[in-house]
């Protein structure tokens, strides 16, 4: 397993900024999405709705808006404003989504307690394999 690369970015809808290193000792699950992207446009609610259900003590959830593929950055914050209540950040362009591998929208990455990334999943993964992942770490 390889350590998750440590990153700061800011919170989409204000200029804070919030830092990986803070939730080491969780498990972490980053969503990296785009608002014109169908596939995110079914599995952002998924992840709502886990998030609301989700023991915020043990997990943290939060998605990261990958601007440098918006076609227009203000799409991002909208979306984000409409349909999202999970702290959600946004990359400088493609910044963190390249240090991450990405090769698509969503991409969710799963962090272990230690730091470590334990699982990535790729726009085609099953909401349901995304859950049992996070289910083995708690």
């Amino acid at each position: 397993m390889k350590k998750a690369p440590l990153f700061e970015l800011p919170y989409i809808h204000n200029e804070e900024s919030y830092q990986l290193d803070e939730d080491i000792g969780k498990v972490i699950v980053l969503t990296f999405w785009v608002s014109w992207c169908p596939d995110c446009g079914s599995d952002l609610p998924k992840k709502e709705q886990l998030y609301k259900t989700m023991d915020h003590d043990k997990v943290k959830m939060l998605t990261i808006n990958v601007s440098g593929r918006e076609r227009e950055e203000e799409k991002g914050v909208q979306y984000a404003d409409e349909f999202l209540t999970q702290p959600t950040l946004k990359d400088r362009d493609r910044e963190i989504y390249n240090l991450y591998e990405c090769e698509g929208v969503p991409t969710t990455t799963i962090i272990d307690q230690q730091g470590n990334v334990y699982d990535q999943f790729g726009d085609k993964a099953s909401f349901l394999e995304i859950v049992k992942s996070i289910g083995k770490l708690i």
